[in-house]
């Protein structure tokens, strides 16, 4: 028996490292997973960013021949992939994972393995679909994946595409569960559901979208994974299929999968704000309920997209007066954010540039947006330009400019160390004029009849002038990447030491050190205020002036974390069960994409084994 037990605990005790490359690929730290999480988007970010100067070099003048025409439907739906699914979504999720359970007042998510589990299926998800290039071709059929052109068996790129964007929903669906389990059951006591930073408010929202949204996708992609593999007919017309079937549930899923993008840049430039304009978010419950309310009408819109497929006046109609309602919320937020900004001690530090970026991008890819809600008005602009303009003012002027607002506003707390200030503002300055040179003559390109996803177009167009700005446009929101990631290399041996609370912050992450231990907190806060934190360092005087309490000023190390927890802090213990299993998924969409039987066991095995080493770890380790 105890030779048993013995062999049980060499087969399935967990590792101890703490340092050195092993601890990160075991690690189940919501910190280190959220690190892990931003690096590697960074680094699809490049990717994705290549591949748009790749096609703006093809368009910058016409009959262009940088790329063939088949190279180019590769590259611009790889792009599109890549921002979206391996960009956007896990940058937000890089926050996310780092600060939720900090802002809440926990010591880790409810699942850390499930959070280890969600980081590798993205990683393998994201390796898998880059690996098309090297086998026969990347997905050509748009990020959007439209039947029939989707099912046209001219390469293997599309079974690729079904299959790693299911791969990778299998992450999003494991953080979101993550995610809304821990917000609801691991607050800090007395925080209450309206005491909650927004950001954490977005990320609930967010969640909900995410777990109702991907089983929609799902479905779809099964479909057109059974349509290419094994022959079926969803959506081919000619024998009973239905290729508006696709749209719909592409839409279904894709109109909600815009909030998920932009939803969280909304809750980090609902933080940022306030803490720059020295006063509490303007409007707290009307911010969080426009939130709820834009995941709510997030569902019904989704048609929007598909004006021009026919479906009617009745159903056009519906839909044009839907996508007309669900600004009102996104309008009352830019209130919201301008109320606090209204009035207050500002200072113009970087996060706060980047915030305010996003406000005034979001809101002219707002009002473009707006303007698709009027049906001829869409038919007419339906794949030109004007669209292309539209989501990009929306997903990098909004998304985008929020997370690095997010990325500026908490590095001090993730590394201990601020990026610079100056390097800081030329990034922003840089990317601002370079997005908006890249961007806004996209309008005007769509306005004149230049259609979207052509690899050339002729000289005689005059489109000529504009495609060149927007191609200089391009490569100077490249130099502004380059700025910011020398800022990161400068800043991890020169960068300003920050302390615990360098921006004289409001929520519960300021509360402990810079980077802060495994353990979070020495003690779990007691909450009694909404912005907490801030309620520890000032009080109001008899004009309702904010005073300092002297015993608790801003940026005071000493009053963080006062009273040291002396005894043991359990803590989850690393695990490489997740990474296994994760590994087993595209080892097992490799089987299917080649109906490879040897293949498909292989990979059922490694999932099977990380899951069963997973389920027999023993709850704790001996210490």
């Amino acid at each position: 028996m105890a030779t048993a037990a013995h062999a049980q605990k060499g087969l399935f005790s967990r590792p101890r490292a703490k340092t050195g490359w092993f601890s990160w690929v075991t690690t189940v730290d919501h910190k280190k997973i959220g690190i892990m999480y931003m690096f590697t988007a960074l680094f699809f970010f490049i990717v994705g960013g290549v591949e748009a100067l790749l096609i703006r070099a093809q368009l910058a003048q016409p009959n262009g021949q940088v790329l063939s025409a088949d190279a180019y439907n590769q590259v611009f739906t790889m792009h599109g992939l890549t921002m979206i699914f391996l960009v956007v979504m896990p940058l937000g999720s890089a926050l996310m994972n780092y600060f939720v359970p900090l802002m809440i007042g926990a010591r880790d998510v409810a699942f850390p393995r499930i959070n280890a589990f969600s980081y590798w299926v993205y990683l393998f998800g994201g390796l898998f679909l880059y690996t098309s290039f090297a086998l026969g071709g990347a997905p050509d059929g748009g990020w959007f994946g439209y039947a029939p052109l989707s099912t046209l068996q001219t390469s293997d790129g599309m079974t690729f595409y079904a299959l790693g964007l299911q791969i990778l929903g299998i992450a999003s669906l494991g953080g979101a569960i993550n995610f809304i389990v821990t917000i609801l059951n691991m607050r800090a006591p007395g925080m209450t559901l309206m005491r909650m930073p927004v950001f954490v408010w977005m990320t609930l929202v967010t969640s909900f979208l995410l777990l109702f949204a991907m089983p929609v996708i799902a479905v779809a992609l099964f479909q057109l994974m059974f349509d290419r593999v094994w022959g079926a007919n969803f959506f081919d017309a000619t024998v009973g299929g239905d290729p508006v079937l696709w749209q719909h549930l592409f839409w279904l899923f894709g109109h909600p999968e815009v909030y998920i993008m932009i939803l969280p840049a909304m809750g980090i430039v609902s933080d940022i704000l306030p803490t720059f304009s020295g006063k509490p978010i303007f409007g707290y419950a009307a911010i969080v309920f426009a939130g709820i309310a834009i995941g709510f009408m997030g569902w019904g819109v989704w048609a929007h997209h598909m004006f021009s497929v026919g479906l009617g006046p009745v159903a056009n109609s519906a839909f044009a007066l839907s996508t007309m309602f669900i600004a009102v919320p996104t309008g009352v937020k830019i209130f919201n954010w301008l109320g606090t900004m209204w009035g207050g001690s500002i200072r113009f530090k970087t996060p706060l540039l980047f915030a305010v970026g996003f406000v005034t991008m979001f809101v002219i890819g707002g009002l473009s947006g707006v303007s698709h809600a009027i049906v001829p008005h869409d038919g007419q602009q339906t794949d030109t330009y004007y669209i292309v303009a539209h989501f990009h003012y929306v997903l990098f002027g909004g998304a985008v400019f929020g997370l690095f607002g997010g990325m500026y506003y908490w590095w001090p707390k993730m590394f201990g160390r601020h990026l610079g200030e100056g390097l800081g503002k030329v990034h922003f300055w840089l990317m601002l004029i370079g997005f908006n040179l890249a961007f806004g003559p996209m309008h005007i390109l769509g306005l004149q009849g230049m259609p979207r996803r052509q690899d050339t177009y002729p000289d005689n167009m005059g489109w000529n002038f504009w495609n060149l700005i927007s191609t200089v446009g391009a490569f100077l929101i490249a130099v502004s990447i380059l700025v910011f990631f020398w800022n990161v290399v400068r800043s991890r041996t020169k960068g300003e030491e920050a302390g615990a609370d360098p921006w004289d912050g409001r929520t519960l992450e300021w509360a402990t050190a810079s980077p802060p231990p495994e353990h979070n907190f020495d003690v779990i806060p007691h909450v009694t205020h909404r912005d907490d934190f801030w309620h520890t360092k000032y009080a109001t005087d008899e004009e309702g002036e904010p005073v300092k309490v002297f015993a608790g000023g801003s940026g005071s190390d000493e009053n963080i974390d006062q009273v040291h927890h002396t005894g043991h802090i359990h803590m989850p213990d690393p695990s490489f069960w997740p990474v296994v299993a994760a590994f087993g998924l595209p080892v097992l969409a490799f089987g299917v994409l080649y109906i490879s039987t040897p293949t498909l066991v292989v990979g059922g095995l490694i999932l099977l084994v990380g899951l069963f080493g997973w389920g027999l770890e023993p709850s704790a380790e001996e210490h």
